[in-house]
């Protein structure tokens, strides 16, 4: 039997792009947001101490930039000491083998996410078909068959703690995909939320193209479960996030993001839910 970590078979280079590609922000002098194409990926922990972990592992043949971008903050011989994953898609594990071989580090990942981490489950496919823009119709081209990390992922802690990210708890935010996860930090409420909520219309080609912000549901063309979608962002509202850094569009903070969320949360039906799409149950409303 194959004993090596693989991609699913349906892995490719997905030739898609924005004006933020290869913009990294520092939203905190121990959060730096990356973003490599279409996705952001996170680096946590202070430059000082040279102890950090990634946050999401980018799109398929980024594992050069996403090096780089790590040795050009901590150092060229510094690893970080784990990749902390919010969820399995594409889009968030696009490099992680290369990475997992390159610095011989753990994955952590929420338990119901590993079956699609190891090679037992698919995502549901994505809806090509869902009320939405250009990025929605082009999404059949998007790898989801599961990828296999073997031994190398392992399930976040159950007291909800994070793995040398001190002071940061998980938060199990499903809907999206069911083992989908935000990462809060309760001293300076700050929050990683991956695509619960994120600030981009990630259906429509000219708004990832120029990344214009405003706040949105998960991408509809991935997102199988609106009830529990809906559930994921009132709790993350709840927690009056300062600065949130989410898997799509720019970081946004202070009053922007608290109006942002409170208006998602109040209009999630008609912002977030599509009116059409096989994944769109209409009980949610």
């Amino acid at each position: 039997m194959e004993k090596h970590m693989n991609y699913g078979s349906d892995y490719k280079f997905i030739p898609a792009s924005s004006l933020g590609n290869g913009l990294s922000i520092e939203v905190l002098p121990d959060v730096l947001c990356h973003t490599v194409q279409i996705v952001n990926i996170c680096l946590v922990g202070n430059p000082e101490t040279q102890e950090f972990v990634i946050v999401d592992a980018g799109m398929p043949n980024s594992a050069d930039e996403i090096i780089s971008v790590a040795e050009e903050r901590f150092g060229a011989n510094i690893r970080p000491k784990a990749i902390i994953l919010t969820h399995g898609h594409f889009d968030h594990v696009g490099a992680i083998i290369e990475l997992i071989e390159h610095w011989d580090i753990p994955v952590y990942a929420h338990e119901l996410e590993i079956p699609f981490l190891t090679g037992k489950k698919s995502y549901p496919e994505p809806d090509p078909t869902v009320e939405g823009g250009m990025v929605s119709k082009l999404s059949f081209m998007f790898p989801n068959e599961p990828i296999n990390l073997r031994k190398n992922v392992e399930k976040l802690p159950s007291d909800g703690s994070v793995p040398h990210m001190p002071n940061f708890r998980w938060i199990h935010t499903p809907g999206h995909t069911p083992g989908h996860v935000s990462y809060f930090r309760e001293k300076d409420n700050v929050l990683i939320a991956g695509d619960a909520f994120i600030t981009v219309k990630q259906e429509y080609l000219y708004n990832v193209l120029t990344q214009e912000q405003e706040i949105s549901g998960p991408p509809r063309y991935f997102t199988p479960d609106w009830k529990a979608a809906k559930e994921s962002v009132m709790e993350l509202a709840g927690l009056k996030p300062s600065v949130a850094v989410t898997g799509h569009g720019l970081p946004m903070s202070g009053e922007l993001l608290a109006n942002s969320l409170d208006t998602l949360v109040r209009e999630f039906d008609h912002i977030a839910i599509p009116d059409y799409g096989k994944y769109v149950n209409k009980n949610v409303h």
